[in-house]
């Protein structure tokens, strides 16, 4: 029932974003998206199914744990569900902020994180574009939180749905509005924001690391407003693999295995 929840809505939220790009895409894109999704989408199901037949909701199932084994702090403390959902809501997201952050500042961490950036365009398919080895670190590190916070389990299921559909959002190859972008910007990551985090600049791609709240870039110090170049103009991914016969699915598996190239 978790696993149908969290798919029904990120294809919901996918179908969705696939359409608007079509209706209104905010820049042209450089390949076909025969090409790009092939590679994407790829890697997104053999994720899903890397992660069906290994760990799967082991995040939902540690926090169900948790709450029987009377493990972790919201577990022992006497707080009302809401406060634990909320808070579990909170620190969960600021967990994902520091792991991004730690994506691209420890070497061997950059190495599995470098398949998502090496996409030299930006659209709702860059969401899912992971290492495999990335996403099931990603799940052991969900984990640890959720029992050392003894998250409340349908927080860790809501989580999951919204840290979805905000990555399948602001990858989106779409614009809001000026005047609303700027509002939203002051509680979600908006596409705008998070491009930025896709250019081809370094000191520009180390910035912008939110995934659902902004308001851990700005705490942090790590928020950019406004890229160097215009949104619609600006260079998009890893300079070092601008060689497309280094960006196949199998490529891909391996590069993290291959000596780095320069960013």
């Amino acid at each position: 029932m978790e696993a149908m929840l969290r798919f029904g809505v990120f294809f919901g939220i996918l179908s969705l974003m696939v359409i608007w790009e079509a209706l209104s895409p905010t820049r042209c894109l450089s390949a076909s998206r025969r090409q790009r999704w092939s590679i994407n989408l790829g890697l997104a199901t053999l994720n899903a199914g890397v992660m069906r037949i290994s760990i799967g909701a082991a995040a939902w199932l540690a926090a169900h744990w948790a709450v029987d084994q009377q493990l972790g702090l919201f577990n022992n403390l006497p707080v009302p569900d809401w406060l634990n959902i909320s808070l579990s809501l909170l620190l969960l997201d600021l967990a994902i902020y520091a792991q991004h952050v730690a994506a691209h500042r420890w070497q061997w961490f950059w190495r599995l994180h470098q398949v998502h950036h090496s996409d030299l365009d930006f659209d709702t398919t860059t969401a899912v574009r992971f290492h495999p080895l990335e996403i099931m670190l990603s799940m052991a590190y969900k984990v640890f939180l959720v029992i050392t916070l003894g998250a409340d389990p349908l927080a860790v299921i809501a989580f999951e749905i919204i840290l979805n559909g905000c990555a399948l959002f602001n990858h989106g190859n779409v614009s809001l509005p000026p005047l609303f972008e700027r509002m939203l910007r002051y509680l979600l990551v908006t596409p705008d924001m998070h491009r930025i985090h896709h250019s081809a600049s370094q000191q520009e791609t180390d910035s912008n690391y939110g995934f659902s709240l902004s308001c851990w870039d700005r705490l942090f110090r790590t928020y950019c407003h406004r890229s160097q170049q215009p949104q619609t103009e600006m260079t998009i991914g890893l300079n070092g693999f601008r060689d497309s016969q280094a960006l196949g699915f199998l490529q891909l598996l391996a590069m993290p295995f291959r000596p780095l190239r320069k960013r």
